[in-house]
């Protein structure tokens, strides 16, 4: 069986490396590698349901803005131009949750193009499938993730713009480090990182008395206009989240914090770096050589992947903040070419053929792998409101039919039922959550109505939701959720619902 493995990664890796079939090979890997993966997630997560930032941003993708409370608004746009497609449904969602690795995957090939040959460009692109950013971690679908594909396009256009100085290059340079910024603004790390490579660089009188730097800001700016006007007109609410849920830490802790950073990102990429070690021999010159390179191109690429890595340990400890090598999945584009391309590196063909064989089977044998993987991680006691949310949608919204008959507008009550729910409700309610979303003003509420959610035996948010409905005449119905997919024999769950018919 092994040997059977070996011959096809052999051919796979040839296809790969066929000037003629290259391009094509890797297309077709990667949407098999975006639907094995978004299958192993539809299997191991269906006992835990969405994860609340996923239905977060469903929530937010509900009304288009040019921002949100926590966030910009990059992610929510993407949620709600795939769900005008696609179902309202897990397998979908880990779809689109996949497509930004894979893409990311893709951005790298072509940029490896500059600086690589064809053989070490796959050895890349396998290397990299073996980083959890590109495969555990990506299925949870928030602004971290989508950060994965900006920041290979914005790196890879601003190195390709600031070698050949092209003013279209450089337009895609400012287009595409806009949207990382309205994407997350973690992306500042990445724009000042990328500023310290172009100073540091021996090449810099040429490209700073070039037009490119100056249409890459000026492209970039217009991009971000929008949603700096929104900042403005909203007192700078992101900010004002970021300060909250970022509260200032003494030197030591923001220190500490930092370093766990640095160690915990690297700890995510040991394996592709085990893997090159071991190829490499421990020769210091080629090591040096990969830290940092000799040649101007390829020291531009060490600067423009070490600065927005690092510079946010520098961030951190100047604004007594800890940070989190979580935050790191989107700063490993060029890796393959830093391992990959010192001259001294000994990488023969069948080195190629390992890695790629590997990077095959891993994947498969965990989707093969994958309902005992479910079974091993379900929850524990009762289960998630996430996982029963389909189920209590359609209760809630049959019981709201009743009632009224027009769609259902919003929904309220505790958080972890009432995003999910609105995430699944046909009838695509807003959720009314006070710091989470703007708030309807009352005469629309009253003339809209409403649901209120709790779990049965929440008296908390029992107490908040009567208080919401005040002196509104009000239906109050039980209900019981007895099965979560994936789950059998789960304990049932109680839930109170709440219908408030609108009113004149």
């Amino acid at each position: 069986m092994w040997s059977n493995i070996k011959s096809d990664a052999r051919r796979i890796a040839a296809s790969f490396a066929d000037p003629a079939n290259a391009n094509v090979t890797v297309l077709f890997a990667l949407v098999v590698y975006t639907g094995v993966w978004a299958a192993y997630g539809a299997i191991t997560k269906q006992a835990q349901g969405l994860n609340p930032d996923m239905t977060e941003l469903i929530a937010w993708s509900r009304d288009l803005a040019f921002g949100y409370s926590k966030h910009p608004p990059l992610a929510a746009w993407l949620v709600r131009g795939w769900f005008e497609v696609f179902p309202v449904s897990d397998w979908a969602y880990y779809l689109l949750a996949m497509l930004m690795p894979a893409l990311t995957l893709w951005i790298v090939w072509k940029l490896m193009a500059d600086y690589l040959p064809l053989s070490k460009r796959v050895a890349g692109l396998a290397l990299l499938t073996l980083v959890p950013f590109f495969s555990f971690h990506a299925l949870k679908f928030n602004v971290n993730t989508i950060l994965m594909p900006l920041w290979a396009a914005a790196t890879y256009y601003f190195l390709r713009s600031y070698v050949t100085r092209s003013p279209r290059l450089a337009a895609l340079a400012g287009i595409t480090a806009a949207m990382c910024m309205l994407g997350k603004y973690w992306s500042i790390f990445l724009i000042a990182g990328l500023v310290v490579a172009a100073l540091a660089d021996r090449r810099r009188a040429l490209y700073f008395r070039s037009a490119a730097p100056w249409i890459t800001v000026l492209f970039g700016a217009a991009c971000l206009a929008p949603h700096i006007v929104w900042l403005f007109q909203h007192d700078f609410m992101t900010f004002k989240y970021a300060e909250a849920a970022h509260e200032a830490k003494p030197f030591t802790a923001t220190a500490v914090a930092a370093l766990g950073y640095l160690a915990g990102s690297i700890g995510y990429v040991a394996l592709p770096l085990i893997v090159v070690l071991v190829v490499a021999r421990g020769r210091i010159a080629t090591l040096r050589d990969m830290v940092w390179p000799h040649d101007d191109d390829r020291r531009l690429v060490a600067l423009a992947f070490w600065a927005p890595l690092l510079l946010p340990m520098l961030g951190a400890i100047a604004a007594h903040t800890e940070i989190t090598s979580l935050w790191s999945m989107s700063a490993w584009t060029l890796l393959p070419v830093l391992l990959l391309s010192p001259p001294g590196l000994n990488w023969r063909p069948v080195d190629t053929v390992r890695v790629t064989g590997f990077a095959i089977v891993l994947p498969l044998a965990l989707l093969a792998a994958s309902p005992f993987i479910a079974a091993k991680t379900r929850p524990k006691g009762p289960p998630p409101a996430a996982a029963q949310a389909p189920l209590l949608a359609r209760e809630v919204e049959r019981l709201w039919r009743q009632a009224i008959p027009f769609p259902l507008r919003y929904v309220g009550g505790e958080g972890d039922i009432v995003l999910p729910v609105a995430a699944y409700a046909q009838d695509k309610p807003r959720i009314l959550i006070p710091g989470l979303v703007t708030m309807p003003d009352p005469v629309t509420l009253r003339h809209a109505g409403m649901v209120q959610l709790c779990f049965a035996e929440d008296q908390t948010c029992l107490a908040r939701a009567k208080a919401a409905i005040g002196d509104a005449p009000n239906q109050v119905s039980q209900t019981t959720i007895f099965r979560t997919p994936g789950s059998p024999g789960a304990e049932p769950r109680h839930y109170t619902i709440m219908v408030v018919p609108p009113r004149p």
